[in-house]
């Protein structure tokens, strides 16, 4: 508990930014400065990290295997992105401090060649591809906006749906701004929001998967799990296949719902502790699916593949992550708390490869290095960290290739979209390309 005081005051101090302009707008694009890798190695010479294993293998990529996915909204699996990393151009808009950032989850929209995101007083804007502003809504009151809210979006075609830490779900107009309908909820949302066929599925802080209407908001139909004392401190995950829902709560539970009925199909216990300190640190990674598997991981050092249709365990592993995952063909990708990136055989569970890519960061005596999510190309594992640095690692090797510094706080997981990373600080979003 203590140290978990200590981590909280540590983000209060660290709120000075590299990168930093006052304003609102799109900044000019400007060169991006990297840092070479002209550190001193963290282990000497004749020291070996026990974490590593099988370091010298070197892991090429199947071509055939390398394909967009298309579903990834629905089944979370998008780790695979085009991006030529050139890291020539950087551009940003910047907004007032988001107070909680760390409980954010990375939320940019891309529609029809428009950007979508909201700023600290909950304001949604919309974004041409040359940055010019096409619309600004705020759904909020006064009281709220001082609040902060903590949004989550989704949309189709039309609209933009919405839901936040402060009870409220509503949809907007994709073309011009307006809202169109707006309802309370009776308990805050503390989940993704994900969008099926007519029906918006959120979780509740009570761990209740809501169902509501898209056309006027309306809730259809809820399901309750067992309700925690604590609220979880990183948003909770849903994905949908098959017409099934299956979404994680606070107590680590992954459950699987008709998404017609709302009826329970099963339900899967992770956790057996009966310590406070357990549950109320757990943090679990997003769930993805890939053919009939779902997996995830946590911070308690356990990566769970389980079968989809009756939630029964395919294998566990020993990996101390919560960052989403990303499979490509028969491979996991993933990277541990500690810096470990681990390439995982799928269907058994198996570990091919771990290597160390925190050992090229200049550490000081009191920072708490850990990646805050990942994406990669075919050649390169870009990698996010709450220092505010973006690493580039070659997949074949498992080496730092090189270093960017973006901030010195958190910055989130990287987004592509047309050949450009976007990356979200707690004060401003960061592109380059």
């Amino acid at each position: 508990m203590i140290n978990f005081i200590k981590f909280i005051f540590l983000i209060f101090l660290l709120n000075s930014c590299s990168l930093s302009d006052g304003g609102g707008f799109w900044t000019k694009e400007e060169n991006l400065k990297d840092e070479l890798l002209n550190f001193k190695p963290l282990f000497k010479k004749n020291e070996k990290s026990l974490n590593e294993f099988n370091k010298n293998f070197q892991f090429l990529l199947n071509k055939d295997d390398l394909k967009i996915n298309k579903n990834s909204k629905n089944d979370n699996n998008d780790g695979y992105v085009l991006f030529e990393a050139k890291f020539e151009k950087i551009q940003k808009y910047n907004f007032s401090k988001i107070e909680n950032f760390h409980q954010l989850e990375t939320n940019l929209i891309f529609n029809n060649g428009n950007l979508i995101f909201f700023d600290n007083k909950g304001s949604i804007l919309k974004f041409d591809q040359n940055s010019k502003l096409k619309w600004k809504i705020n759904n909020y009151s006064k009281s709220e906006k001082k609040l902060g809210p903590l949004i989550s979006m989704t949309h189709n075609n039309k609209q933009l749906f919405v839901s936040d830490n402060l009870s409220k779900i509503y949809s907007i107009n994709l073309n011009d701004g307006k809202v169109i309908w707006s309802k309370k909820n009776p308990i805050p949302f503390n989940s993704l929001i994900k969008f099926f066929d007519d029906k918006i599925f959120v979780v509740d802080t009570n761990n209740n998967l809501n169902c509501f209407s898209t056309k006027d908001g309306n809730l259809i139909w809820q399901h309750k799990t067992e309700k925690s004392f604590i609220n979880s401190s990183k948003k909770l995950s849903i994905l949908i296949k098959n017409n099934i829902v299956i979404f994680s709560n606070s107590l680590g539970d992954i459950t699987a719902i008709d998404v017609k009925t709302g009826s329970l199909l099963w339900q899967k216990f992770t956790q057996n502790s009966e310590i406070f300190e357990d549950i109320m640190t757990l943090k679990m990674s997003n769930l993805i699916i890939n053919d009939d598997s779902i997996y995830f991981s946590n911070n308690k050092n356990q990566f769970y593949s389980i079968d989809f249709n009756t939630g029964i365990t395919n294998w566990i592993q020993k990996i101390n992550s919560n960052v989403k995952p990303a499979i490509i063909g028969n491979f996991i990708f993933t990277i541990s708390i500690e810096g470990n990136f681990f390439i995982i055989e799928k269907n058994k569970g198996n570990i091919l490869r771990i290597t160390n890519i925190f050992d090229k960061i200049n550490k000081k005596k009191n920072d708490n290095i850990f990646p805050t999510g990942f994406v990669f190309n075919f050649q390169n594992l870009f990698v996010s960290t709450n220092i505010g640095k973006l690493l580039v690692v070659e997949i074949k090797t498992g080496k730092v290739k090189n270093i960017l510094k973006i901030d010195k706080n958190t910055i989130s997981r990287p987004i592509v979209q047309n050949q450009n990373m976007y990356l979200i600080k707690d004060n401003s979003i960061v592109r380059f390309n």
